[in-house]
């Protein structure tokens, strides 16, 4: 007798709908490939002051990776459903971020949970916030552009700026000690955390 599949619940449904178990596994092999070009870099360039481009690139492929997972197949069964999506929605965004915060400083080369990290944390939180804007204004499938010329832009306009405007404008490129830089990261993940647990990714693609 063949053994009937177990009917799927509320999260079973939305995990297989996003694709989450694949999203995990890219995740990890995201931190672990950031982790391993950092130690060649480190390697490569043992000046202190190379880190900084290092820090602030290693969270881009993850933060990428997570606004892609954000895709919704079917806004209209979101919609309609009994239930609100929005909790699943909410949990989905910060597990993955919640992983990729941990795997990413053990990945990279440095102090342990020194500034460095702390900076690494700080980047992909705000990365991630980006790409979840990006998602619900543009959709998931180009969430990564944002996120990427964020971090284009503030690495070619790091060495421009002066005054006040540094710490929060290039907030990527800070020691992770500044706490403008954390407020102006913070902001930006809770933004875009609330926005995407409200509304969803922006539907893609014909509708029949």
């Amino acid at each position: 007798m063949i053994p009937r599949r177990l009917p799927l619940t509320g999260v079973g449904l939305y995990a297989r709908s996003r694709a989450l178990p694949l999203a995990l596994a890219l995740l990890a092999g995201a931190c672990a490939f950031a982790g391993w070009a950092a130690h060649r870099a480190d390697d490569a360039h043992p000046d202190p002051g190379w880190s900084a481009p290092v820090v602030a690139l290693a969270p881009l492929p993850a933060a990428m990776l997570i606004g892609a997972s954000l895709h919704t197949p079917s806004d209209e069964l979101d919609r309609t459903a009994v239930r609100p999506w929005w909790p699943r929605r909410l949990v989905h965004l910060l597990a993955l971020s919640a992983l990729a915060c941990t795997l990413l400083p053990l990945a990279l080369p440095g102090d342990g949970l020194g500034p460095a990290a702390a900076a690494v944390i700080r980047d992909l939180l705000g990365c991630v916030g980006v790409a979840a804007i990006a998602a619900v204004v543009v959709g998931a499938r180009l969430s990564w552009l944002p996120a990427l010329c964020c971090v284009g832009a503030v690495l070619l306009a790091s060495g421009r700026m002066r005054g006040r405007t540094v710490t929060v404008g290039v907030w990527l490129a800070q020691p992770g000690q500044e706490a403008g830089a954390w407020l102006a990261a913070g902001a930006v993940f809770v933004l875009g955390t609330a926005l995407y647990a409200a509304r969803g990714s922006r539907p893609e693609g014909p509708r029949l």
